[in-house]
């Protein structure tokens, strides 16, 4: 399976599942999203006061052809590549703006692991028969056109296509992240309850009271944003299942590194 495209799909690997699933503070989404465009905005200003850094590169030269095997299935160099000059962009920025060092080692590994952690998911889902349909591989398609404000789905394939990447790759990827997405759904977890529901809202007003931030919106009440948390709590839980899943796998399978 190719990874070129994974970052467009939001794969559910193991470095998102821990990051879902280790948050211990979970906010409404309207108050998140609005504390952490503060926090942004606050680093920008900060970073634009000083001297900004000089931009690291990413490290790649030592990359073998094939990363590692997961029950017999390569994953190949060039894809962990892509990824990890990816994530590494994205890093790079904002160790910019905190004066943070990046350590390439580390995430390469992360990398290497979201990658393993993939495609185990990956070959469950097929083993347990999932499929997937045009009609699921075109809505996903879409649906991510729109994320990245685009259009159409036609606009998202060519700018792929610009990038030296084909609509057959893009379409595989897609595939294969849609197959990802029903073996997730279909993990059994518990509903929260009324108490675990109230235990986050709490902890979200908590958090937003000791914000230094003067433009944080104000919180709804529970009453008005239950359905929001109680989506919350089943992600998180939903993530958890996720992260035990792969751990299960990983013990079960046959995984070489060679990073």
């Amino acid at each position: 399976m190719s990874k070129k495209l994974m970052t467009s799909f939001a794969l559910a690997g193991v470095l998102a599942l821990a990051a879902c699933g280790d948050a211990s503070e979970s906010e409404p989404e309207d108050a998140a999203a609005s504390q952490s465009a503060s926090e942004e905005g606050q680093g920008a200003e900060e970073g634009a006061a000083g001297e900004q850094p000089e931009m690291p590169e990413a490290a790649t030269e030592d990359i073998p052809d094939v990363v590692a095997e997961v029950n017999g299935d390569e994953i190949s160099g060039e894809d962990f590549t892509v990824l990890y000059e990816s994530q590494f962009q994205q890093l790079a920025m904002q160790s910019q703006m905190t004066g943070e060092e990046l350590d390439q080692d580390e995430l390469k590994k992360q990398t290497l692991e979201s990658m393993i952690g993939n495609e185990l998911l990956l070959q469950e889902a097929r083993e347990q028969g999932f499929e997937a349909s045009e009609e699921d591989v075109d809505a996903l398609i879409t649906e991510q056109a729109e994320s990245n404000g685009m259009e159409s789905a036609d606009e998202f394939i060519e700018a792929y296509e610009e990038q030296g990447m084909s609509a057959e790759q893009l379409t595989e990827d897609a595939r294969s992240q849609v197959l990802i997405n029903q073996l997730l759904e279909d993990l059994k977890v518990e509903e929260p309850s009324e108490e675990e529901l109230r235990e986050i809202y709490d902890e979200a007003v908590a958090a937003q009271e000791e914000s230094d931030s003067e433009e944080q919106a104000e919180l709804p009440s529970f009453e008005d944003a239950r359905e929001d948390v109680e989506e919350q709590a089943t992600s998180d839980a939903r993530n958890e299942a996720a992260i035990d899943l792969v751990e299960k796998l990983r013990s079960e399978g046959d995984i070489e590194t060679h990073l």
